[in-house]
């Protein structure tokens, strides 16, 4: 809104100034005119402004304006002459003096210096009582060239009018030409960056912020014309692509007017939007054409044809706004009924009327489209971000009620667990009990019962079931993996029955790795294994000698128990205890070897 007061302010001024001109400054408005078109020359008392675009429709020429006024007496401030606008490219003399000159005379669609105003100082010894200005000019078909009325008088009311003319068509347009770049790079700044995935995986843009950044890139380009004298490119380009700029931004306003309004999904739409792009694509053929057969009537023709699309739908845009206004729709509204009602008045005032001096409305009037661009861009974007924001704490407060079930699940997965582990420890304990200690007590009981049994008999049953129930207890401390711990437990409590036995215990293990692979579980089932071996050998072997001997091998141990008794049969079916050893050792994934002949038996067991 403050760029809006700005232009407010300045035509307040420009109107103020022009009201106030003094008395002493003149107002010349007839010449005498030598005017060249395809070579030939008529000479003529000519009324200024002299439009050429008018007088010699798509028609190149020059021309030469003899200008006389008179001075009731010699001035005693300084003087100026002011043009609002000269040539395309001019020169100018005063009583045969050069004062200045400005482009080439002689290239045609070259440089046009005629877009901007033009204020020259007269020096004091140069004027006279009678005067005459010599002007010369080269006018290019389409570019507005020609001769204002000339206005010349003291310097500080002649700059008044200059200074307020420059304000409004140069540095108002350098106002327009920012606020749209800055508009138009911000909302394809948003285009480009603010993206929705699709069920399908690709990246959805929303065109809204597309077409308004083409708009205001467009119009940018459109109003900055006014600003080069020298353009980048000849004439028969530069003029087509400043028309179609125009065209683009017409088309691309009504594009994001009709998709802010929420319509791209009614059936219409398709043909309307094929009929907007159908009139682009034409601005790319017409205004070529235009230049390049000097036929301005199809440039006309060209505008016509944006003003009979825009203006139907802005009357049907701003009748949906007052049926269904929203805060979005609204000021839309407002500025499509100011910009199409401006853009009528240029479109007569330049296409059908004889108004070389004025400016172009559009220009300005686009500020207030600009802003309502920025206000609905920066609005969506808002609404987005807001979206965003609540998706996102929402997103977060659900993680943290999953996160907070999902600690409490884990809680009474948790207990559970140990729960479990608890009970299958118990379960463990009572299975060896019931196996080992229970096995041996109910064997004890049945050779008591039987009476044949000897007392020593009997005795060596209940030793190995005190011996089983030591072993239950010190599986519970034993280190996961450390097959040596385990050796030496058993050496420990064994060794005095091997002593009581007259067995010789000889002793060949190293210092072993852990094997991380054994855990308490495995370890048990192993000292089982070991120990119904050693068993074994002081029940039935009948032996004088036992060597336990261990070994590194590799990642793993090899472990043998060998013996001189006398020895069993192999390929007899196997007893309990052999049967247990074999079903331990698979359940722990070890290899369990059995070699045995009188005198010399091996168990070998090896974990890899």
């Amino acid at each position: 809104m403050r760029c809006v007061r700005v232009l407010i302010g300045l035509v307040l001024l420009w109107l103020g100034l022009a009201w106030g001109a003094g008395a002493a400054t003149l107002q010349l408005r007839e010449a005498n005119a030598s005017i060249t078109v395809n070579g030939a020359t008529t000479q003529a008392n000519v009324a200024l402004p002299y439009n050429w675009d008018r007088m010699h429709r798509g028609q190149p020429g020059s021309a030469t304006f003899d200008v006389a006024f008179s001075l009731a007496e010699h001035p005693s401030v300084p003087y100026e002459v002011y043009f609002v606008r000269l040539g395309n490219a001019y020169e100018v003399s005063l009583n045969g003096t050069m004062l200045e000159r400005n482009g080439n005379l002689q290239a045609f669609n070259s440089g046009d210096y005629g877009q901007v105003p033009r204020t020259m100082a007269l020096p004091p010894q140069l004027l006279k009582k009678d005067n005459l200005l010599h002007i010369r000019i080269r006018a290019d078909t389409g570019r507005r060239g020609g001769v204002p009325a000339v206005v010349v008088g003291p310097d500080h009311e002649v700059d008044a009018l200059y200074n307020a003319e420059y304000r409004w068509r140069v540095t108002g347009s350098e106002v327009v030409v920012i606020l749209s770049l800055l508009v138009g790079t911000m909302a394809l700044a948003l285009w480009l960056t603010q993206t929705d995935p699709t069920p399908s995986g690709h990246l959805r843009r929303d065109p809204l912020y597309l077409f308004a950044g083409l708009a205001e890139l467009s119009w940018a380009l459109r109003v900055g014309t006014v600003l080069i004298e020298q353009p980048p490119l000849p004439w028969s380009l530069w003029g087509p692509l400043s028309a179609m700029a125009l065209g683009g931004w017409v088309c691309f306003m009504v594009a994001f007017c009709c998709t802010a309004a929420g319509w791209t999904q009614h059936r219409w739409a398709t043909p309307f939007f094929r009929l907007l792009w159908a009139l682009l694509a034409a601005g790319a053929v017409l205004p070529f054409l235009a230049f390049a057969l000097h036929t301005p009537w199809l440039l006309t023709l060209w505008y016509g044809s944006l003003a009979a699309v825009a203006l139907p739908f802005g009357i049907f845009y701003c009748w949906a706004t007052m049926r269904h206004p929203t805060a979005m729709r609204v000021p839309v509204a407002v500025a499509l009924v100011l910009n199409v009602a401006v853009g009528l008045r240029d479109w007569v005032v330049f296409r059908f009327t004889d108004a070389f001096g004025s400016n172009t409305l559009t220009r300005y009037s686009s500020v207030v489209f600009g802003l309502t661009l920025g206000y609905i861009v920066l609005t969506r974007f808002r609404e987005v971000s807001g979206q965003a924001r609540d998706l996102l704490a929402n997103l977060a407060s659900r993680v943290a009620q999953k996160e907070l079930e999902l600690a409490q699940s884990y809680a009474r997965v948790e207990q559970l667990a140990r729960q479990q582990e608890r009970t299958t420890e118990r379960t463990r304990i009572l299975r060896d009990m019931h196996d080992g200690v229970g096995s041996h007590i109910s064997a004890a009981i049945r050779q008591l019962q039987s009476g044949k049994a000897s007392h020593d008999d009997v005795l060596l049953t209940l030793r190995d079931s005190l011996d089983q129930l030591k072993l239950s207890i010190d599986a519970m401390n034993l280190p996961p993996g450390d097959v040596t711990a385990l050796l030496a437990n058993l050496r420990y409590r064994l060794e005095p029955r091997f002593a009581a036995s007259d067995i010789e215990l000889q002793w060949d293990v190293e210092l072993l790795e852990p094997l991380a692979r054994l855990d308490a579980g495995a370890m048990r089932q192993l000292q089982f294994m070991v120990f119904e071996a050693l068993s074994n050998v002081l029940q039935h072997a009948h032996a004088s000698r036992l060597r336990i001997d261990a070994r590194q091998l590799g990642a793993g141990v090899q472990l043998r128990i060998i013996d001189n008794g006398a020895g069993f049969d192999v390929t007899a079916p196997l007893r309990k205890g052999l049967l247990s050893m074999h079903e331990r050792a698979t359940a722990i994934g070890a290899t369990l070897a059995l070699d045995s002949e009188p005198g010399h038996t091996v168990v070998e067991i090896r974990l890899a």
